[in-house]
């Protein structure tokens, strides 16, 4: 299974941590070139998804997108069934090369794996796959945003770069939020713990720079704001929740953060997902 990196040329500091990772964890790489939207202002102009009919996709996020093409392209042309992808600023897991290593504990009707977690709530199956050195696999129901790490199957790959050639749309929606058909009819699964996070999360030394972004565009366009609901709304909402719990409660279904698997052999406590009693 090849692992592929996703690197701007203007970021060594961020190859030299992402080297560093994959040899802490004894795996090699291919670094990817990313696509640069400083040197194609242009992506901006080309036609998006209609769900981004409010919100735009800002040139770096289609740029984003355009670099993940890039890893879909080999992996849907490669031998293997499998490949991974990461983002350049992840931290591992200590027992991630063990995984790595191998793609063999691969559920064979997987189209996905989210390797990584964002710390935020993300909906689970209840139902459990043992995959080994601790880890274990289970289906993801919910949106959970980022593509800092991830698998997709060779035929996945194929998908993606069809449902991306007339539009584009965020790469973490198209991985990871049902709302889109490259997820919502695909099985898609979670890996708990995870086996890598972003280090803004971890060690806070390498800011998102995709993140940075969409939060000043949301400041710009006033989508920061909040509006008071009206009562009547606040009552749809709430009856709306109490609804929804009981179907995904029926569907053995429920909320969780993923707890990230400690990147050192000693337990970290800053990893504890902020303590959450849910965390997995």
């Amino acid at each position: 299974m090849k692992c592929l990196v996703i690197n701007l040329d203007r970021s060594p500091d961020r190859l030299a941590h992402i080297t560093a990772e994959f040899t802490r964890i004894g795996i090699a790489f291919e670094r990817i070139v990313a696509t640069d939207a400083r040197d194609h202002p242009e992506l901006v102009l080309q036609p998006q998804h209609a769900i981004y009919a409010v919100r735009h996709l800002s040139s770096s996020e289609v740029a984003c997108m355009h670099s993940h093409r890039a890893c879909w392209s080999i992996i849907a042309q490669d031998d293997a069934p499998y490949g991974a992808v990461f983002e350049d600023d992840v931290v591992f897991s200590a027992k991630a090369g063990a995984l790595l290593a191998d793609s063999g504990w691969i559920p064979a009707d997987a189209d996905a794996i989210k390797l990584e977690t964002f710390f935020s709530k993300t909906m689970i199956q209840r139902k459990r796959i043992a995959v080994g050195n601790g880890f274990s696999m289970f289906r993801l129901r919910r949106s959970h945003m980022g593509t800092g790490g991830y698998i997709v199957s060779r035929q996945m790959a194929c998908d993606l770069l069809e449902a991306t050639a007339q539009a584009s749309a965020a790469a973490d929606d198209l991985l990871f939020n049902p709302a889109f058909p490259t997820s919502a009819s695909k099985t898609i699964y979670q890996l708990v713990p995870a086996l890598c996070a972003q280090d803004q999360f971890v060690g806070d030394r390498l800011p998102s720079l995709l993140f940075e972004e969409r939060e000043a565009e949301w400041v710009a366009s006033g989508l920061t704001i909040k509006r008071r609901k009206p009562v009547a709304e606040k009552i749809r909402v709430e009856i709306r929740r109490v609804v929804e719990w009981v179907i995904d409660h029926c569907k053995l279904r429920h909320y969780t953060v993923v707890a990230l698997d400690p990147p050192a052999e000693e337990p970290m406590s800053c990893l504890a997902a902020g303590g959450n009693e849910n965390a997995l």
